[in-house]
């Protein structure tokens, strides 16, 4: 299963807006996608109550992973939203 480790951009961290953010764009991937934070809980990523469980803040490492026709070019487009600033767009 294809993965990715991403530090979060946002200011804030994965909370409010930029989670979600982040679970509407995993919902839209087409394949099934997961995130695990640096303490090693795992949740849907397409569930922002699930995101907004993990408690991440600005500069946190967590990992994305996907299993799937696509899960690359999908790991690879959520990483990049996790690599901006969400807050600020």
């Amino acid at each position: 299963m294809p993965e990715r480790t991403v530090s979060v951009a946002s200011s804030i961290g994965l909370h409010a807006r930029p989670a979600a953010l982040f679970s509407q764009a995993a919902a839209k991937a087409g394949v099934p996608v997961t995130i695990t934070n640096a303490a090693g809980k795992t949740v849907n990523a397409a569930s922002i109550l699930g995101v907004l469980s993990l408690g991440v803040d600005h500069g946190d490492q967590v990992t994305i992973a996907a299993d799937g026709e696509g899960a690359d070019a999908a790991l690879d487009i959520l990483a990049q939203l996790l690599g901006r600033d969400l807050d600020k767009e």
